[in-house]
């Protein structure tokens, strides 16, 4: 059985956020972000994680944008999973 878990985001959608754009400008392009921790409200969190049933290989990309003032300051792209 494959699993399939997260946000599943095209390229030329992530190519269209820009600094400066507002929240609701990100949340229509990329959809509502996997993970919006009330801890850290400048940080939305798009996880996508795909295995092939039996198969040992998947997918996964992590994508984080920043906010300051509710504008976006910065975005990061296939950011590294590392076990906390």
């Amino acid at each position: 059985m494959d699993i399939q878990q997260g946000n599943l985001l095209k390229d030329s959608d992530i190519d269209r956020v820009q600094v400066g754009m507002t929240r609701s400008q990100v949340q229509f392009l990329l959809g509502t972000p996997m993970v919006a921790d009330s801890f850290h409200r400048d940080r939305w969190d798009y996880a996508y994680y795909f295995h092939h049933g039996r198969s040992r290989e998947y997918q996964q990309r992590w994508i984080i944008v920043y906010f300051e003032n509710e504008r976006v300051a910065k975005l990061e792209r296939n950011v590294e999973l590392k076990p906390t």
